[in-house]
């Protein structure tokens, strides 16, 4: 089947760490997707472990008519335990991800969703690994730093121009040019997700943006000048303005914030478990949660869905 078959999006649904709930939460997502839209999807793993997990939900046998199984063949049943951390299950995560991108460029899937990964898992596996975002980038052979995470919950998006470094770091890494590349991230994904004439906001450095040089001259380098860049170039682009205000106020369709926190501090608070974690820069549609793999939770058929399905439903509307 071709991803345009029956004029329905199919999206791939990669099961994360196969150690994890992720079997589990995208099984029961894409029964869901199916059930309120008919799309159906394609599961990225091994059929053994996908069928185990059908009997462990216990969901009916007709369930298995909401989606295909794409066979990865990166696992071994021998190599598959439920609620640990291992090299084995850290390898087929990226190598799930992997064929997934293959599947979008042969046609076959139109995104990407993922179930979560374990940092720890992968890197045991001897990959060097700090979450999707640079694997996706590695994939589509996009340069890394023009790879950021979008996060969204209830309407809140939120990319980030700096991620996982400290503040001291992500500060002295900031760019006008930096910012205005996280601004295009999100900006192209605005236009995939059906927003014709996107408006941004970008959140200042410091408190109050820098109150005009009063807390420090960063927003004046950095912030300010890449705001004007975007202006001139047509964009409906605001800011820098102070992430308290423009986060509380809520008149945007995406935030470029400058710090880790900035971003999910907001998107946290308005759904704990819930929120979508975009890859935005990269030529394809790839999303996965903002929760982890919850390897306390594995193999016991009790892991809430909520912010899989919600994913699932995402792309599906940005693909139809």
């Amino acid at each position: 089947m071709t991803a345009g078959s029956k004029n329905l999006p199919r999206i791939a649904v990669t099961v994360g760490d196969p150690n994890g709930i992720g079997p589990e939460i995208a099984v029961r997502a894409a029964i869901a997707l199916f059930a309120e839209s008919g799309v159906r999807s394609l599961l990225v793993a091994e059929d053994f472990i996908i069928d185990h997990t059908i009997d462990l939900l216990g969901v009916e046998h007709h369930a298995r008519d909401a989606f295909d199984v794409h066979n990865a063949a990166a696992l071994v049943p021998s190599d598959w335990h439920p609620g640990l951390v291992s090299a084995a299950a850290g390898s087929a995560t990226v190598a799930y991800v992997r064929q997934a991108v293959g599947l979008v460029r042969s046609g076959h899937v139109h995104a990407i969703a993922a179930a979560p990964h374990s940092e720890t898992a992968v890197n045991a596996a001897g990959i060097a690994f700090s979450g999707y975002s640079g694997l996706v980038a590695d994939c589509t052979q996009t340069p890394r730093d023009h790879a950021f995470l979008m996060l969204e919950a209830k309407g809140l998006r939120v990319v980030h121009a700096t991620l996982h470094e400290s503040v001291t770091q992500a500060v002295d890494r900031l760019t006008p040019a930096l910012v205005q590349a996280a601004a295009q991230a999100a900006r192209d994904v605005l236009l995939r997700l059906g927003i014709a004439q996107p408006r941004l906001c970008v959140l200042g450095i410091n408190p109050h943006a820098g109150e005009n040089g009063l807390f420090g001259n960063d927003d004046e380098r950095i912030t300010k000048p890449a705001v004007l860049a975007m202006q001139a170039l047509g964009w409906h682009v605001d800011g820098p303005v102070g992430a308290d205000l423009a986060l509380s106020e809520g008149l945007h369709d995406a935030y470029v914030a400058m710090l880790h926190d900035q971003g999910h501090i907001a998107v946290k608070m308005l759904s704990p478990k819930g929120a979508t974690a975009l890859v935005a820069g990269v030529p394809l549609l790839f999303a996965s949660v903002g929760h982890g793999a919850a390897f306390n939770l594995a193999g016991k058929g009790s892991a809430d869905a909520s912010a899989m399905t919600a994913t699932l439903k995402l792309l599906s509307r940005a693909c139809s």
